[in-house]
């Protein structure tokens, strides 16, 4: 695919690249809720609807045992996301699905509607086999508060099963619509059953808005981690990912600005580019900063053996070479200078918060806790 031009822009879209699709829609959405500019989106043209499709998967929970991974079992409610970060890692995911890594990744989103039963239903049979009490992340592949939650509330449904049966979660999101569930994270934080990471990638929200379209301001997102912060449960920083020549410049304003709204732990990605999310990638940078464009591709060649991406174990979150360490070294200093707790890479910080697992309970459909018999 040639990207000597660059395609014409989507209103509130991270990517302007549509793979056609073999699958019918069931229904269709249109979706309004963009950052809080409507006479921004209006300048940007063209403009694609969301559509949904149910899921009828009769699981929710994945297990992982990738190292570079912090977490054994994930939770994703929904595949594909609206947020339209260019960059999104998951992209290649929609493929399984029938649908393109483009336009039809943000804009065909498949929700499982029955998300909170299912995990009801892990819980259940994990007890029954004696399965040993792990943290679950929500989520681990697509945002978990991308717009469509404030619709579906398929993630609210879940965190109030993992409070019923006192299952420890985690949660990573760069929306502030987390804010909505302030009461089930403060009652969980009450027990240590749940921790937060927040994904800041700058403080300019004119940046902010070609990077993730459909995501909320900066200000917003800081206010999101002091509100969770005040609830007393532990909130890390998300510097993902850090795209050379773009934001790389941002990591001591964000960091610093993280700490003072209450963060304690930091983390980052350095941009990965793996399989299809390459040419959406390319598309966008064309787009938005075709003066950038050869240095950034330089760089980042560079800190991936002269690749444009790396899955090797170890070094796929962070690259390596001289501005891999570079990076590194800028993460350090800075989150040593504003008091956090800082990781190499994500899901590497030097103090991950521990969660309670002695709690866990199962709880019957009519609300009765389960007894056990000895």
């Amino acid at each position: 695919m040639s990207h000597e031009k660059p395609n014409q822009k989507i209103a509130g879209r991270g990517s302007s690249l549509r793979i056609v699709s073999r699958f019918e829609s069931v229904s269709r959405v249109d979706d309004e809720e963009v950052i809080d500019d409507p006479e921004y989106m209006e300048s940007l043209g063209a403009k694609v609807n969301t559509e949904y499709f149910e899921d009828s998967s009769s699981s929710v929970v994945s297990e992982n045992s990738s190292p570079d991974i912090p977490f054994r079992y994930s939770l994703n409610p929904y595949r594909g996301c609206s947020h339209g970060c260019s960059y999104c890692y998951a992209r290649p995911t929609h493929e399984y699905l029938g649908f393109g890594p483009g336009l039809d990744f943000e804009s065909r989103i498949v929700i499982k509607p029955n998300a909170a039963q299912l995990f009801r239903n892990w819980l259940v049979e994990g007890h029954r086999k004696g399965r040993e009490v792990d943290p679950v992340m929500m989520s681990g592949v697509t945002d978990c508060y991308q717009t469509c939650e404030k619709q579906f509330e398929l993630t609210r449904q879940c965190l109030e099963v993992a409070r019923d049966f006192r299952y420890p979660v985690s949660l990573i999101t760069k929306n502030a619509l987390i804010r909505r569930d302030l009461d089930l994270i403060e009652e969980l934080a009450s027990m240590n059953l749940v921790s937060v990471a927040i994904s800041v990638t700058s403080l300019d929200q004119s940046l902010t808005r070609i990077m993730e379209p459909r995501t909320s301001a900066p200000a917003a997102r800081l206010d999101a981690i002091r509100q969770i912060a005040a609830t007393g449960c532990p909130v890390m920083v998300m510097v993902a990912p850090i795209i050379p020549g773009i934001n790389e410049q941002e990591i001591p304003g964000v960091l610093k600005a993280a700490a003072e709204a209450g963060a304690t732990r930091a983390g980052y990605v350095s941009l990965r580019l793996p399989l299809t999310v390459e040419p959406v990638f390319l598309d966008w940078l064309l787009q938005h900063f075709p003066d950038r464009k050869e240095k950034v591709v330089e760089r980042i060649r560079t800190m991936r053996d002269g690749k444009m991406n790396s899955s090797a174990f170890g070094e796929r979150m962070t690259g390596n070479g001289v501005w891999a360490d570079q990076t590194r070294q800028l993460m350090t200093t800075f989150c040593k200078r504003y008091g956090l707790d800082c990781g190499v890479s994500y899901g590497k910080p030097t103090e991950r918060p521990t969660l309670r697992t002695d709690l866990f309970r199962v709880v019957e459909s009519d609300g009765r806790v389960q007894r056990e018999l000895f």
